[in-house]
């Protein structure tokens, strides 16, 4: 990729460099507990519980796997940040693939929000549902 980037590159310009990071951190994580986890409505919620509980280090890879996604979020707003600031936006097709990226990541982010399939996650699912029904 040839884009033109400032002289004066700083700390800000690690975030795309840190969300690729992030990336293969939630897929390694996600790969150990898809091992684990039952898709079942009825058994997802105690597999979940499952794994905290009786898998090694399950709980440790769950938490990862939670906490990876939130500075996953962190670092798309921020890298979006910088992008607004040095008008990346003028490049139109590198900043309608961020956009189309940016849309990917929150509708996985829910779909595994969503997979323990406990209270959280299904009145998340039903408030997301109701206000996608909303739409013409």
């Amino acid at each position: 990729v040839d884009l033109p980037a400032p002289s004066n590159i700083s700390v800000w310009w690690n975030f795309g460099s840190l969300l690729g990071l992030c990336l293969a951190t939630q897929i390694l994580t996600g790969l150990f507990l898809a091992m684990h986890y039952t898709s079942d409505i009825s058994t997802a919620f105690s597999s979940v519980a499952h794994i905290c509980r009786d898998v090694n280090y399950g709980w440790l890879i769950r938490n990862m796997h939670a906490n990876g996604a939130s500075f996953f979020f962190i670092c798309i707003y921020l890298h979006v940040g910088r992008g607004l600031y040095y008008g990346s936006f003028l490049y139109k097709e590198t900043w309608n693939l961020g956009v189309v990226l940016l849309l990917l990541v929150m509708m996985t982010a829910f779909v595994g929000y969503v997979l323990p399939w406990g209270q959280m996650s299904f009145w998340g699912a039903t408030v997301i549902t109701n206000l996608l029904s909303a739409v013409p």
